[in-house]
């Protein structure tokens, strides 16, 4: 599977809240980044995921951009009360995503999805 493919699959799996997809394409050293201001780890971003995708009335990819082994994706996820914006840049190696960097409207995240980042 191409870099294309896969990262179309990934995003794919985690909007449908499959949880078992979204980590068996994920490598299981992946390096994970975001800019939500807790700790990311594998287990982290794949309940926050699904809780997004449970949330969101609707999740739209805005941008795909694909060049060798990498990737970038923009999503609009959109809620009764507004939409927020995630761009998402990854790093495909041996078929899996090795490196995910996400980044967040938080304002937007904390204001239309109230309780989202909340423990």
């Amino acid at each position: 599977m191409g870099t294309a493919d896969l990262v179309t699959f990934y995003a794919y799996s985690w909007m449908t809240r499959d949880r078992t997809a979204v980590r068996r394409l994920i490598a299981p050293d992946a390096e994970i980044e975001w800019n939500l201001g807790i700790p990311v780890d594998d287990e982290e971003l794949v309940q926050t995921l699904h809780r997004i995708a449970a949330f969101a009335d609707s999740i739209t990819i805005k941008s795909t951009a694909c060049n060798g082994d990498r990737a970038s994706l923009v999503y609009d996820c959109t809620a009764p009360f507004g939409t927020v914006r995630i761009a998402e840049f990854l790093e495909v190696a041996d078929g899996r995503v090795a490196d995910i960097r996400q980044v967040y409207d938080v304002v937007a995240l904390r204001r239309f999805f109230p309780g989202l980042l909340d423990d």
